[in-house]
């Protein structure tokens, strides 16, 4: 490829996809006798500030064409932390250029399902297969420095 972008689409066709996000919402306490806000609000202000900015924000070789927020926010038990937790889904409909900028989608902490509706198959060379897995070692890295800015490890 000439501009160095992994395609593996021929004909330089994009690949369409939906990908599921479900953004997270845990309970944050209340200040003195007022109660905090519910898990469930704060899971649906966390996919609205996130939509907002898939929104506004364009992303390098990815297309949105649709945001479903239809989906009703639900709830877990989650047992390392004994607390339930809130999830907002959002179903992105997307087209990108390649699989290379999918990976940026699918590499979130709030990824949960891609479904790819493009019909066209996609054949990937021995370059391509190498691009596609360094970038993905990218993505891992990336990811592995925020949480150890979030969390201190280091």
């Amino acid at each position: 490829m000439a501009d160095g972008q992994l395609s593996g689409i021929p004909g330089g066709r994009s690949i369409r996809a939906r990908v599921r996000l479900d953004f997270k919402g845990t309970a944050k306490p209340g200040k003195l006798f007022f109660r905090g806000k519910s898990i469930e609000k704060v899971a649906e202000e966390t996919r609205e500030q996130n939509v907002a900015a898939f929104r506004n924000i364009p992303l390098q070789g990815i297309n949105i064409a649709d945001i479903d927020i239809g989906i009703e926010v639900y709830t877990v038990f989650d047992e390392l932390s004994n607390a339930e937790i809130a999830y907002a889904p959002v179903i992105l409909e997307v087209s990108a250029d390649s699989l290379e900028d999918l990976v940026r989608l699918v590499a979130r902490e709030d990824f949960r399902k891609i479904d790819v509706i493009s019909q066209d198959p996609v054949t990937l060379g021995r370059i391509e297969t190498e691009r596609l897995l360094f970038k993905v070692a990218e993505e891992i890295k990336q990811y592995r420095s925020l949480l150890d800015r979030k969390y201190n490890l280091k």
